[in-house]
C-alpha cells in the first residue's frame, strides 16, 4: 500500500472518528426547544401564552426525567409581531443556538416567513395555530385546525342551527383570512348562497376603529334573512372589535359572530356581559370536561401562579405537538430530524378533550371540531361537536386548483402530488 493510499485512508478514519465523537457530544447535551412566539406587538395578547405554555411542557418533561435522560433547555426569542423578524430569529434559533425543535408562530404570515428558513437549514417547527390549508412542508407539522377542522364545521353548524342565509366574513388583511373566505366564499356558492348574499372586509392588524363597519355590517344584517358573522380577525383588533358590537346593540339573537381566532386568553381583556351567545370554533374550550383537561388546568395554575389563569385551544395543540415530539424523539432514538420526521406519522398521543390524536402522512392530525358559546364568566359553553375525530386536510375540496392535490409525506414523499398528473410540484 503506497505511503499516499495510507494517508488517505488515515485521514478518511479520523474524520469519521472525528465525526462520530461530534455526534456523540451532541447528543449528550441538553436537548435544546426553540420558542419562537411574539411576546411585544400586536400579537402578544395571544401569543406570549403559547411560550409560556411550551415552558410549561418543558418544566414537566425535565421533572420526568427529560428524554432519555437528557434534560430540556427552552431558548426564547421575540420576533416582535414583525414578520420578517420572524426568519430572522428562526435562523438565529437554528444556526446560533442549535435548538432541536421550534415550536412558534401564530399568524400564518409569520409562518410562511420562516418556511425557507426550516427547509434550508432542515430543522422542525410544530405550528399549534388554525390556518387556511394550501400547504404541506416537508419540515412543518400542523397541530392547529385546517379549515377543514374548523371553518367549513362553524358554517354547517350556522346553517343548520341557526338558519343562516347572509354572510358577513370579516378578517384582518393577511393570508390566513384571505385564504380561508376564499375557500368559505366557495363553499357557501357551492351551497347555493347568492354571491349578494356574502360581504367581505379586510382591516390591517391593530385596527381600532369599527364603528363604520359595524354599522355596515348592522345595515347588511336588516334586509331581511338572518345574518351571521364570520370572524378571522386576529389579535388585540378584537378588543376593540366586540366593544362595538356591544356599543351598536347588536346581540348574539340578531346577528351572531362566530370566531375563529377569539379564545378564552382574548375574553380576558373584555367585558363579556354585551358578547354573551356569540360563538367561537375550536378544536379544544377550557370548559371541556375530561381528566386530562382537569390534570392540564391545575398544572397551568400552579405554574403560573395566578388562579385567573386561562387555557385555550393554541395551547392544547402545543400540548399535543409536544407530546409527539417527544415520543418520536424517543422512538427514533435521536433529536436528527430526518429521523425525528420520520417517525412522527402514526404517533398518537392524548388530547385534553377526553380522546387521542394521531400525525397523519400529511403532517396534519386527527381533532374534534367543538363550537362553544361565549359565557358572561369569559368562558364558552359547548353546543355542539362533530361526533368524532375529523382528519386535516392539508388541500380543499372546494378549490378547482387545490381538490386534485394530495399530501402524503410517508409513501409520496410529496406535501402537494397532483393526483390527476400523478406528479409532485413540491413542498
Amino acid at each position: 500500500m503506497t505511503s499516499f493510499r495510507k494517508l488517505l485512508i488515515g485521514a478518511s478514519l479520523g474524520a469519521t472518528l472525528l465525526s462520530s465523537t461530534a455526534l456523540a457530544a451532541s447528543e449528550d447535551g441538553p436537548i435544546k426547544v426553540g420558542v419562537l412566539h411574539s411576546l411585544s406587538g400586536t400579537m402578544a395578547i395571544s401569543e406570549t401564552t403559547l411560550k409560556d405554555a411550551v415552558l410549561m411542557l418543558i418544566d414537566e418533561q425535565n421533572k420526568k426525567g427529560g428524554i432519555d435522560g437528557r434534560m430540556l433547555e427552552a431558548v426564547v426569542v421575540d420576533p416582535a409581531s414583525d414578520w420578517p423578524l420572524f426568519a430572522e430569529k428562526a435562523r438565529e434559533l437554528i444556526e446560533a443556538n442549535e435548538v432541536d425543535v421550534v415550536f412558534g408562530c401564530w399568524t400564518s404570515v409569520s409562518r410562511k416567513s420562516v418556511l425557507p428558513v426550516f427547509e434550508e437549514l432542515n430543522s422542525i417547527l410544530f405550528y399549534p395555530v388554525q390556518y387556511e390549508g394550501e400547504e404541506s412542508q416537508y419540515n412543518v407539522f400542523y397541530t392547529g385546525a385546517a379549515p377543514n377542522q374548523q371553518a367549513i364545521p362553524a358554517v354547517d353548524y350556522l346553517m343548520a342551527n341557526e338558519g343562516v342565509e347572509r354572510w358577513v366574513l370579516a378578517g384582518t388583511d393577511y393570508v390566513y383570512p384571505r385564504t380561508t373566505n376564499k375557500i368559505l366564499e366557495a363553499y357557501l356558492m357551492d351551497q347555493g348562497v347568492a354571491a349578494e348574499d356574502i360581504m367581505v372586509n379586510y382591516t390591517p392588524f391593530g385596527h381600532s376603529d369599527w364603528q363604520t363597519i359595524v354599522s355596515d355590517i348592522k345595515t347588511f344584517g336588516s334586509a331581511g334573512k338572518k345574518t351571521a358573522v364570520v370572524s378571522t380577525i386576529n389579535g388585540d383588533a378584537n378588543v376593540p372589535f366586540y366593544k362595538e358590537l356591544g356599543n351598536q346593540g347588536i346581540e348574539a339573537t340578531d346577528i351572531p359572530v362566530v370566531a375563529f381566532s377569539v379564545g378564552e386568553e382574548e375574553l380576558a381583556g373584555l367585558d363579556t356581559t354585551p358578547l354573551v351567545g356569540h360563538l367561537a370554533a375550536w378544536n379544544y374550550f377550557m370548559s371541556v370536561d375530561s381528566p386530562e383537561n382537569d390534570a392540564f388546568i391545575d398544572t397551568w395554575l400552579d405554574f403560573t401562579g395566578n388562579d385567573d389563569s386561562v387555557t385555550n385551544d393554541p395551547m392544547e395543540a402545543t400540548y399535543i405537538g409536544f407530546n409527539m415530539w417527544v415520543k418520536a424523539v424517543e422512538e427514533a432514538g435521536t433529536t436528527d430530524p430526518d429521523a425525528v420526521i420520520a417517525a412522527l406519522p402514526g404517533i398518537e398521543v392524548p388530547n385534553l378533550t377526553g380522546g387521542t390524536s394521531v400525525m397523519l402522512p400529511n403532517h396534519h392530525i386527527t381533532k374534534p371540531v367543538l363550537v362553544g358559546e361565549i359565557q358572561d364568566d369569559g368562558q364558552f359553553s359547548v353546543v355542539w361537536e362533530t361526533d368524532g375525530l375529523v382528519a386535516g386536510d392539508a388541500w380543499s375540496d372546494f378549490l378547482p386548483e387545490s381538490a386534485v392535490l394530495t399530501s402524503d409525506w410517508v409513501d409520496l414523499k410529496c406535501g402537494n402530488y397532483n393526483t390527476q398528473t400523478e406528479t409532485c410540484g413540491g413542498s
